[in-house]
Formats: structure tokens, sequence, C-alpha cells
């Protein structure tokens, strides 16, 4: 189905991604992971039309789209969900499903409608509210909703989970589930390794732009010694107490916090929409990152 040779990816002289190579058959998922900075986003960008890649070749079904602008892209059946979900705040959620549809009209677009509100019911509840006001849950679901108003044949999604609670987080991931098993292909980038993994096919591991490691997602969940490096680098060589859960790999440090410090965490977590553990887990992965020097 798609088909990538040799893609670079330059912001001025910097490689974001070089000489990446991949294919996604039909009906598969693909799950792209690695720390920041590794070239993710830059990639689903060069896919969907929205970067211009400074070499290689990308063909979606056999038709090469390297150089086409994102609508075309996008009318052939590859959409993209981008990481910050996208949607127009000042718009109503029915309003947003409407954005990529203006070609479809009665029957068409009622069914579009249909098979979208069957993955996310709340949408449907919601349809004359403003997107801008909805819960970060819901926006994510208005996000992909709307990529799938066009009944896609392959979806790339960027960073899905970003800012949600876990329990939001398991929910959509079970949604994707559905879409997968009604034969959408999906290109997954993702912190969430294990849930990523999970649902996977194949994956392919980042680093620096490059390709760190790639196999069946299956036999890399049981063998995490190379994914772990490729998060961590030197300062996650040794660790002995990591886990596939999070938005990454879990590192156990004990700490001791003020009472002050725990309220202002605790303050923190709440307007985030996230526990005090996993803000403290943010943390030690910045810090971990930083002494692996990726930033």
């Amino acid at each position: 189905m798609l088909e990538v040779e040799g893609l670079t990816v330059r912001y001025g002289e910097i490689a974001a991604v070089r000489d990446l190579s991949f294919s996604i058959g039909e009906g598969e998922v693909l799950a792209l992971l690695g720390p920041n900075g590794a070239g993710k986003s830059s990639t689903l960008r060069a896919l969907s039309g929205l970067l211009k890649p400074a070499a290689g070749t990308i063909r979606f079904r056999g038709q090469p789209i390297d150089h086409m602008p994102a609508e075309s892209i996008a009318r052939l059946g590859l959409t993209h969900v981008p990481e910050g979900r996208g949607i127009f705040p000042d718009l109503t959620v029915r309003e947003n499903l409407r954005m990529p549809t203006r070609g479809l009209k009665g029957e068409a677009y009622e069914a579009a409608l249909d098979r979208v509100h069957g993955y996310f019911p709340r949408l449907a509840e919601r349809a004359s509210q403003l997107a801008g006001t909805l819960s970060g849950g819901e926006q994510q679901q208005l996000a992909i909703g709307r990529a799938l108003m066009v009944k896609p044949q392959l979806l790339l999604l960027d960073e899905m989970s970003l800012g949600l609670a876990p329990t939001i987080v398991e929910q959509l991931f079970e949604i994707l589930a559905r879409i997968h098993e009604d034969g959408v292909a999906v290109l997954l980038v993702e912190q969430y390794v294990g849930p990523a993994l999970a649902i996977a096919d194949n994956a392919i591991v980042m680093e620096k732009g490059q390709v760190r490691v790639s196999g069946p997602a299956p036999q890399l969940a049981q063998d995490v010694t190379v994914v772990q490096a490729s998060y961590l680098g030197a300062a996650g060589a040794g660790a002995e107490r990591l886990e596939l859960v999070g938005s990454a790999f879990r590192e156990s440090i004990g700490v001791e916090l003020t009472p002050q410090q725990i309220r202002k965490l605790d303050e923190l977590a709440a307007r985030r929409g996230l526990s005090a553990e996993e803000i403290g887990q943010e943390a030690i992965e910045r810090m971990l990152t930083m002494q692996a020097g990726g930033i």
C-alpha cells in the first residue's frame, strides 16, 4: 500500500529524517516509535504532503506522491491526524466534521457521519458545541473522526495520547482497534510504547532521524533491550526496573517532596488531567533524555 524509500527531510541544514525506508501493507498497523526529536512527526508530515522531502520516494498504491500537495494526497485515501489535533476551536463539532467532506452530499454525507458517530458517540451528543470547549479526549476524538469522514485507506496518527489521562488513552486504543478491524491501515506515532506494540503488526524505532531497530511488534514487545536503549541512550543502558508502560519506559526513582511541593504537583496534575505519578514520570523521562544528549 505505502512504500517509502530513502526518505530524507531537512529543516535548512538540519536533517530531521535520514534515508528512511519502510513499507505498509493492506490493513497493517505500523508503530513508529522513538524519543522526542527522533524524526517521527517529520516523517508523517512528509508522507501527507505537509513537508517536501529533500530526497527519496513515497508511493501510495504504486503512485508517486512525494511531490503532491497535501489535499491531493488526502483525496487518494491517506489522511493525517497531526500532533496537537489541529481542530478548529471556534467551529462546532458538526462544522469540524463537515470540513473535509465538501464533495459529499445527502445520503453519502449522512453515511460518513453515522460511521464516525459509531466510533465516537460523544461527537453526536456534542454536535452543536464549539470544538474549543471540548475536553482533551473529546478533541482527540473529533480530530480522528474528522480524518475518518473521508473513509481513508491509510490513517497517519501522530501522538494520539498526548496530554490525555491513561483511562482516556485506553479508550482511544480500543476504538483504534475497531477502526483497524474495519480495514483501515494505520501508521501510528506514539509514546505509549506498550499499547502501541500491542496493536501493531510491525514497529520501527527511530533515533536521530534514522532507524535504530525494526521488526514484528510482538517480537519487540518480548525483548525491549534495543527499544530501551533508543529511548534512554547511555543514561538508561544499565537500568534494571524499566517497563513498557506510560509515555515511554518507566524508571523507578525514589524522591522526597515537601508538603508544598506535593500540593503544587497535585495542582499541576489536575490542570493537565493526569495523575501526580504521571507528571513525575514525564520529568524523569525528560531528565534521562537530556542526560543521553537527545532533546
